[in-house]
């Protein structure tokens, strides 16, 4: 029997019109499919809905992917026979012949995002994978920014506390220059926003670069930058609550 293909689909990154930001490839899988597996299912919906699909949403396979440790190795799911069972079942769909779309709350699938489990198990299953294009907010703010897109690594969250925050900075600053100026990528909660670029204000040196990009895709987006001792006059409040990528050159 012919296997169905796992599309990674991407989701919109805030409340805008999907014909917007997404080609029209990727809206005509996505209003095809009917078997979703997705990090959120009240969000999934959400998207889901402005895409005026032609069959009501409750008739949709809709299923959560289990959740997994923020740190947990891709290998997880090998070493947790339960975990193993809840992956395989998922693509159950995919191993009748059925098409079947992974869909996170924001943003592309696997890229900052869970489902790279998901994708390795199809992989093993020779299920065929095939992205579709949309929407990455790292991605974007990258190169945005004007900073180095040839050598760059994504760091997720910082720590919350301000000594070890602060401490990460600097690391991350020196890294910077210990490879060839490479950008160094990472994100915060939207409310600690203000926070954390008081902090970067505070305690990374004046000429590093830094960029705040706000807002992608969406009305209000703005993506600034500017040396750090120049951010020190700007007021951090007006990042709060914002979605934001950060990116640091030194």
């Amino acid at each position: 029997m012919t296997t169905g293909t796992l599309y990674l689909v991407p989701n919109l990154l805030g409340a805008i019109a999907p014909e917007t930001v997404l080609p029209t490839q990727t809206l005509g899988v996505a209003r095809r499919l009917t078997h979703w597996v997705v990090e959120t299912p009240k969000p999934a919906r959400a998207f889901l809905k402005t895409l005026e699909l032609s069959c009501p949403i409750a008739e949709l396979d809709i299923r959560p992917l289990p959740p997994l440790p923020s740190d947990a190795p891709h290998s997880a799911i090998e070493s947790s026979e339960i975990l193993a069972m809840q992956f395989s079942a998922l693509l159950a769909p995919c191993l009748s012949g059925t098409d079947l779309g992974i869909l996170t709350d924001a943003g592309c699938p696997g890229i900052a995002d869970p489902g790279a489990p998901l994708v390795t198990l199809a992989h093993r299953c020779s299920i065929p994978v095939k992205p579709l294009v949309g929407p990455s907010s790292l991605l974007l703010a990258l190169m945005a920014s004007g900073m180095n897109g040839q050598r760059f690594t994504f760091h997720g969250y910082l720590p919350i506390p301000e000594d070890a925050r602060a401490q990460a900075l600097r690391r991350l600053e020196q890294e910077s220059r210990q490879q060839q100026y490479a950008a160094q990528i990472f994100i915060e909660t939207p409310y600690r926003n203000a926070a954390l670029l008081t902090t970067m204000t505070r305690v990374l040196q004046p000429d590093s670069r830094l960029c705040v990009a706000v807002d992608l895709t969406l009305p209000g987006e703005s993506v600034i930058t500017r040396p750090v001792r120049e951010w020190r006059t700007v007021d951090a409040t007006s990042y709060q609550k914002r979605p934001a990528i950060f990116l640091l050159q030194s």
